[in-house]
């Protein structure tokens, strides 16, 4: 069937529809588009069967709608109607929600229903949830109406209509996403936190100036005056509360009337020299498990197997990210263990770079090049260990950089439903991490070109086929690094293993006879400085739109592959 995603970002939940139900055999197109002028001229353009909005924040119009079966994908139950749904469930600190596709008509999230689905609501931030909970519920549904849809026979049930069957929730606003740090508790303010974390963050006074507050996790030993800041972390800073404190990760600065779009960067260096001088608190080096603290790295063991497990926001991983990661991997590799985990987290596993830190940079030409060096020592850490067995553990997405980090590993697990971006050419980059020697032996050379070349969103399952991917894990997000631990313990244990692992050493040698690492090193890098030193590329203006969240630039539109069913 011949289907048109519209959508106002190309993002998570719809590279997800995009890609799975081209792996259901449907002809898919997908585009970015700004408002209802725009929706109107893709549907002409592609003509399609039915049209499905996985995220639009603009209005489908009237003649697009009652032309068109178009099913909108909200992020809610059925009877919920509103921008903010997701936000309001976290702030008000809800167990379950839902997700409801419906059809667009003349009033925002009334339309007939098509499927829905519900979920857990475990406590963590909204783009965590959206990504994992909300996205299962969100294909699941989706799958299901166009199961429906396709029948020709079914037709959608009319939303009720008695008095409290539909709660119309208005725009969460900053006013009531305000925290008083003074009688706010510490799961109070972690609510709010969570849900703001990504967009658009909590405004605060903080300093002596207006800052949005980016994520939050809690703090189970430091206390002090309420609203005071503690301690830093890996990047963070602590903050007290009533009863407790919470650490935050990110901070942008509030816009000024007619000035730049700011930033969110990691909370040390957007404060810079206003941030006090506080104590570095990290976790006790004995700790492990949730029990013991947040942080953005941690290492535990289970018998033979360690896992080292890493959460870094929006997945981005700076030049201070990549080397204490590298730290953390070289310590890893002096323990005892046969099998060794990289990841395993429930939300993105890498999306390498950090195009924000870089942008903020004083000189973005050499922090693009200090950055993309640190990851490839962390990536050649991975090639080079030939003593265990190294498996990357995908509970989420991953894209660039962040996916050749993976294809590093001996083995690559995804939970269903993550979404990968083996590519570079969307933010103008030939890209290095040494994926010109573990992208082609992986999935040959043709694939490899094609990959790249395309740019188009692989499913874990396509994944699986292609050759990227070489364990598929069919569980909740919750239950991910629990089944994680208990495949790595019986790899551990298999007789094979050892012979694995030597054989994997020799291969090693025999590839760095015929072409040393370091050559695929230098090539790709030659690229990519001659990209980071040119004004001109295209990587500086994509990148400056990409972190300033600005509309049309670099917006990707997905033509389905030639020969797909329509």
């Amino acid at each position: 069937m011949r289907i048109l995603l519209v959508a106002s970002a190309f993002n998570s939940l719809t590279q997800r529809v995009y890609a799975e139900l081209r792996d259901a055999g449907h002809h898919v197109t997908a585009e970015v588009v700004t408002g209802g002028p725009a929706v109107r001229q893709a549907v002409t353009r592609h003509a399609p069967r039915l049209v499905i909005a996985p995220m639009l924040t603009c209005v489908i119009p009237e003649d697009v709608w009652s032309a068109h079966t178009c099913l909108v994908v909200h992020p809610g139950p059925v009877g919920d109607r509103g921008p903010s749904s997701l936000d309001w469930a976290i702030q008000a600190g809800v167990d379950r929600w839902g997700v409801t596709v419906l059809e667009a008509n003349g009033e925002m999230d009334a339309g007939d229903v098509w499927a829905t689905a519900d979920c857990l609501v475990p406590p963590v931030g909204k783009s965590d949830l959206y990504r994992n909970e909300i996205s299962d519920a969100a294909l699941a549904a989706v799958t299901l109406a166009v199961e429906r849809f396709a029948s020709g026979t079914y037709v959608p049930r009319r939303q009720p209509s008695e008095p409290g069957a539909v709660t119309v929730r208005p725009v969460l606003r900053q006013q009531l996403r305000r925290i008083d740090w003074e009688s706010a508790s510490t799961e109070a303010a972690l609510r709010a936190l969570r849900a703001a974390d990504s967009v658009p963050g909590v405004l605060d006074d903080l300093l002596g100036e207006e800052w949005y507050l980016h994520g939050g996790h809690p703090e189970r030993e430091l206390t002090g005056p309420p609203g005071r800041l503690l301690a830093t972390r890996t990047g963070a800073v602590c903050r007290a509360t009533a009863d407790g404190a919470v650490w935050i990760p990110e901070l942008r600065r509030r816009r000024l009337p007619g000035g730049p779009a700011q930033i969110r960067l990691p909370a040390v260096t957007a404060l810079g020299d206003r941030l006090p001088p506080l104590p570095e608190h990290p976790v006790r080096p004995e700790s492990s498990g949730t029990a013991a603290g947040w942080s953005d790295i941690r290492y535990h063991e289970d018998g033979p197997v360690g896992v080292l497990s890493f959460s870094f926001p929006g997945g981005a991983m700076s030049t201070d990210h990549c080397r204490r990661l590298l730290d953390a991997y070289r310590t890893a590799c002096t323990r005892p263990t046969s099998v060794l985990v990289l990841g395993g987290g429930r939300d993105f596993f890498s999306n390498g770079i950090h195009l924000n830190v870089i942008e903020a940079a004083a000189d973005p030409c050499a922090e693009s090049w200090a950055n993309i060096n640190a990851i490839d020592d962390l990536v050649e850490a991975v090639l080079t260990t030939t003593d265990r067995l190294v498996v990357s553990a995908l509970g989420g997405n991953a894209a660039a950089g962040g996916a050749m980090l993976a294809l590093a590993a001996d083995e690559v697990w995804c939970r269903s439903g993550v979404v990968l971006n083996p590519h570079y050419r969307l933010m103008g980059l030939y890209g290095s991490e040494y994926w010109t020697y573990t992208l082609p032996r992986r999935v040959g050379t043709d694939a490899a070109r094609r990959l790249t070349r395309d740019a188009r969103p692989v499913s874990a399952a396509s994944g699986v086929g292609l050759g990227l991917v070489d364990r598929l894990i069919a569980c909740g997000p919750q239950e991910f690094s629990g089944e994680v631990v208990r495949l790595a313990l019986r790899h551990a244990v298999a007789p094979q293993t050892s012979a694995r692992v030597a054989a994997k050493k020799v291969r090693r040698e025999r590839d760095e006879s015929v072409r040393p690492l370091a050559a695929y090193r230098q090539d790709e890098l030659a690229r990519m400085l001659r990209t980071f030193s040119d004004p001109h590329a295209s990587y500086h203006a994509l990148r400056r739109a990409f972190v300033r969240k600005e509309r049309g630039a670099g917006t990707p539109v997905h033509p389905a592959p030639p020969g797909a069913a329509g």
